[in-house]
C-alpha cells in the first residue's frame, strides 16, 4: 500500500466517523456541530484561505480586511453546515425549505420533453436535487466525483435521497448527459466552478473559464433552462427560489448563442454572489493567478 493509500484510507475513515455522527444526531445540532467544525477547522488550512482572501480582495475591491475576514469566517461555517446535513437533505426538502418559483419546476416536470436545472454552490447547495425530487422531478445530477475514492460512496449515499441518477464529470459523464437529454430526462448542474478549457467568460469582472455543456446542451435540445438559488435563512432552514427558463440568444451563430447564454449564467450568479457573499464558495481557483 502506497502512502497516498494509506492516507486517503485513514481520511475516508474519518470521513465515515464524522458521517456517523450527523447521521444520528438531529438536523439542527448536525448542522451546528457542522457549523462549528468549519469555523474551527476551516481557518487553519492556511492555502485555501489565501486563495479565498485572494479571491474576494478582486471581486470586492472596496471591502476592508476586516469585513473580507468576516466574509471567509462565515464562508467556512455554511461549508461545514453542508457536510452537517448531508445526511439529512430529505428532511430539509420536506420541512425547512421556503419554495419560491415551484411552479417552474412543475414547468420541467410537466411539459413532456428534457430540461436542465442549473445552479451554483451557494447555501446548501444539495438542496436544490433534493427539492426537485420532492416535487415530482428526479434530476440526473451532474458532479465531480471525490479526489478521494475511497468516500465515492458516501457522496452517493449521501445525495440518494436528492436524485435520480448521479453522472459523473468527464467525457463519458458527457454522453451518459446527451443520452438522459435524447431521453427527455432532466440534468441537474452545478454551473460556477473552473474548467480549464471551458470559455472565457466575465465573471466579477474577469474572465474566468466556464463551462459550456449547460448552454451546449440547451440549445442543441432546445429544452428550458432553469436556474435555481438556494439561501440559508438561518441555521439550518433555506429558502430556494427558482426561476422560469432562461430566454435563449437568437443571432444565427450557435457558437454566439452559446457565449451570450454564459454571460447571462454568471452575471445571474454574481448578482446572487454579491447579495450573500458569505454563502458562497470563495475557496475555488475559479480565475487564472
Amino acid at each position: 500500500m502506497t502512502k497516498k493509500e494509506l492516507r486517503q484510507r485513514l481520511e475516508a475513515l474519518g470521513a465515515r466517523v464524522v458521517w456517523g455522527l450527523f447521521a444520528a444526531l438531529p438536523l439542527d445540532a448536525a448542522s451546528g456541530l457542522g457549523g462549528w467544525l468549519g469555523r474551527t477547522v476551516g481557518p487553519l488550512l492556511g492555502g485555501v484561505n489565501r486563495v479565498a482572501r485572494r479571491n474576494l480582495k478582486a471581486a470586492f475591491p472596496e471591502k476592508s480586511d476586516a469585513e473580507i475576514k468576516t466574509i471567509i469566517a462565515d464562508m467556512w461555517d455554511n461549508i461545514g453546515r453542508v457536510a452537517g446535513e448531508f445526511p439529512h437533505l430529505k428532511r430539509i426538502a420536506a420541512e425547512r425549505v421556503e419554495l419560491i418559483g415551484g411552479e417552474n419546476i412543475d414547468l420541467l416536470r410537466d411539459d413532456g420533453k428534457a430540461g436542465i436545472f442549473i445552479s451554483g454552490h451557494m447555501g446548501n447547495w444539495e438542496v436544490n436535487g433534493a427539492v426537485a425530487a420532492a416535487r415530482g422531478l428526479p434530476l440526473n445530477l451532474v458532479y465531480r466525483a471525490a479526489n478521494n475514492p475511497y468516500v465515492e460512496d458516501l457522496y452517493r449515499k449521501g445525495r440518494a435521497d436528492a436524485c435520480h441518477a448521479l453522472i459523473q464529470k468527464g467525457p463519458e459523464g458527457a454522453r451518459q448527459a446527451l443520452i438522459t437529454l435524447k431521453k427527455g430526462g432532466h440534468l441537474g448542474m452545478l454551473v460556477d466552478q473552473k474548467m480549464n478549457d471551458g470559455v472565457a467568460i466575465p465573471f466579477f469582472g474577469r474572465d474566468a473559464m466556464t463551462a459550456p455543456a449547460q448552454a451546449v446542451f440547451a440549445t442543441k435540445f432546445k429544452c428550458p433552462l432553469v436556474p435555481a438559488r438556494v439561501e440559508r435563512i438561518k441555521g439550518a432552514h433555506f429558502r430556494v427560489t427558482v426561476l422560469p427558463p432562461m430566454e435563449f440568444p437568437h443571432t444565427n451563430d450557435n457558437h454566439e448563442d452559446n457565449r451570450l447564454l454564459l454571460v447571462r449564467i454568471n452575471a445571474l450568479l454574481e448578482e446572487w454572489i454579491r447579495e450573500r457573499p458569505a454563502q458562497w464558495l470563495w475557496v475555488h481557483r475559479r480565475w487564472p493567478e
